[in-house]
């Protein structure tokens, strides 16, 4: 997905408000925006970054 269309940024805009997403949270979905196809995609990738994140701090403890 394109981080520059408007349609794009609107719908990110959209996630932001509606899952009320804190600046790390954002920042993932932004860095995400321009690997991912769509909007599934993009959910998608975003489920897989966090469990990662999860069992990284997980091993880490």
């Amino acid at each position: 997905m394109n981080i520059n269309d408007k349609s794009v940024l609107e719908m990110l805009n959209k996630l932001i408000v509606i899952h009320r997403l804190n600046k790390s949270q954002i920042l993932q979905m932004v860095n995400l925006v321009s690997i991912s196809n769509d909007i599934h995609d993009l959910k998608d990738n975003l489920k897989w970054e966090s469990s990662k994140s999860f069992h990284q701090n997980i091993l880490n403890t």
